[in-house]
């Protein structure tokens, strides 16, 4: 068996941005989309793990779980001021409950690109693909 390698990207979709998330579970595939999130704001790698947030949404399937969960962290990120660069994600069933490690946003440190307003059910998907998961879908920005 072929071990999946977890990762992010963007891919291009008109004026907005599609966020993809690949892991060798569906909960990794999460993690993976919450880090491409991140990183359409700002470098992941330029956010420390200086505070830890919890966050729980459920949804009637996984795909509309994925975009609660990252319109979720699109509140998280814009009621707090915070970007994150860490996510440990569980799934049970239609539920889902998280950690999301990440510091105030610096706009001098962190180089903001883009404000995102949210997920969108354009190309949203949440599949087995090859040995692992995908999930991915387009953001607002």
């Amino acid at each position: 068996m072929t071990q999946v390698k977890a990762g992010w990207e963007h891919y291009e979709h008109g004026a907005d941005i599609g966020v993809r998330g690949v892991g060798a579970s569906k909960a990794e595939a999460f993690e993976q989309a919450a880090l491409a999130l991140t990183a359409v704001i700002a470098d992941p790698a330029a956010v420390q793990q200086r505070k830890r947030v919890a966050l729980a949404c459920e949804a009637p399937d996984d795909e509309l779980l994925l975009a609660e969960w990252l319109n979720a962290l699109v509140y998280e990120m814009a009621t707090r001021r915070m970007l994150f660069s860490r996510f440990a994600v569980k799934l049970s069933g239609a539920r889902l409950a998280a950690k999301a490690w990440g510091e105030t946003a610096d706009t001098a440190r962190h180089r903001p690109a883009v404000e995102v307003k949210g997920a969108t059910y354009t190309t949203l998907r949440v599949a087995p693909e090859g040995e692992g998961w995908l999930a991915q879908t387009v953001v607002d920005v």
